[in-house]
């Protein structure tokens, strides 16, 4: 039975893009300044929520996959890769220290946080399209 998705519109992952890019580039940026540092708590944060998400779309998928509308595509695209890009980048980070000011580490850390930001902002799509919403 196929729901009607009336709002899974490409503008919410254009968002979510977007607004993960902007928020990477400034992470980078404070990283390479050397404002901020990752510590190992906060990479084990990141990548439990990153598995937890990707356990719960996994199970909804199994759970769900025939009441969806083939619009979702490109939020769950997006969804997939963020939480893939975070689970890869946090075990990166924990395998190996980069210094603080480092041009590579700054890189990294930017990418990172612009994968987990992709992840909570698609989340956030992915609920909107679900529940139909028309604004």
């Amino acid at each position: 039975m196929s729901t009607p998705c009336r709002c899974c519109r490409i503008g919410c992952g254009v968002f979510a893009v977007v607004t993960s890019l902007i928020l990477g580039i400034i992470t980078a940026f404070l990283r390479i300044t050397g404002t901020i540092a990752l510590t190992p708590a906060f990479l084990w944060v990141i990548l439990g929520i990153a598995v937890v998400y990707l356990a719960v779309t996994v199970i909804a998928a199994t759970r769900f996959r025939n009441d969806c509308c083939e619009s979702l595509c490109s939020t769950i695209t997006a969804l997939l890769t963020g939480i893939l890009g975070t689970i890869l980048l946090s075990i990166v980070f924990l395998a190996i220290e980069f210094v603080t000011t480092s041009i590579i580490g700054a890189i990294l850390t930017g990418a990172l946080l612009f994968f987990f930001f992709l992840t909570i902002t698609s989340v956030a799509c992915l609920v909107r399209c679900l529940f139909n919403c028309e604004n």
